[in-house]
């Protein structure tokens, strides 16, 4: 495969445990990158740039922090990853053994090659014709008309603190049992 020079603007890399949806628990190397096209009032993320990176830096990055046997879980967060991603840098995060994650908010399209794809919409129209969990931010109105906004295998509604608190979604999620809890556990946890 052919490497380019290519730089990404990088907020931080490091490692922690999967702190929401599907994969909570599981221990993964987040590489958080810089940038957003959205500016959510209730978003609490440094997105500067605090490290401009060629893939192989990233890669290099990743493995330093969790170069451990089997398969490891790689999250591309941010900000908005969507924004810098491109083939050449999944390409060599599946080189270097990782199964891939991405936290989107489906406004921008993907490259290929991704594992796992957590759309969290903020603004409609979507880009992606699908993803493996939708996670819905909920502030304390009905959410049922985002339930099929993609076409996605599980939907997660999450508590959006401060405008709802964690029992009141699960109040909602006893009344529409379609949806699935996603706490933010890394935030209760006290971690990254």
């Amino acid at each position: 495969m052919k490497h380019t020079d290519k730089t990404y603007q990088i907020s931080e890399i490091f490692y922690s445990l999967q702190g929401e949806g599907y994969h909570t628990g599981i221990p993964a190397v987040f590489v958080r990158f810089a940038g957003c096209n959205m500016r959510c009032s209730f978003c609490d993320t440094d997105f500067s740039v605090k490290m401009t990176l060629t893939a192989k830096e990233i890669a290099e990055h990743c493995l330093s922090l969790y170069n451990k046997g089997e398969q490891r879980m790689l999250i591309l967060t941010g900000g908005e990853p969507a924004l810098q991603i491109d083939t050449p840098l999944i390409d060599l995060l599946h080189q270097a053994g990782y199964y891939i994650c991405i936290e989107t908010n489906g406004l921008l399209p993907l490259p290929e090659g991704i594992d796992w794809i957590t759309c969290s919409p903020k603004q409609l129209p979507l880009t992606l014709a699908r993803a493996d969990e939708l996670k819905v931010l909920y502030k304390g109105e009905s959410v049922e008309e985002q339930y099929d906004l993609i076409p996605a295998t599980y939907h997660y509604l999450q508590p959006c603190i401060p405008y709802t608190t964690n029992r009141q979604a699960a109040d909602y999620i006893l009344t529409h049992p379609h949806w699935r809890l996603s706490l933010q556990t890394h935030k209760i946890l006290n971690i990254r």
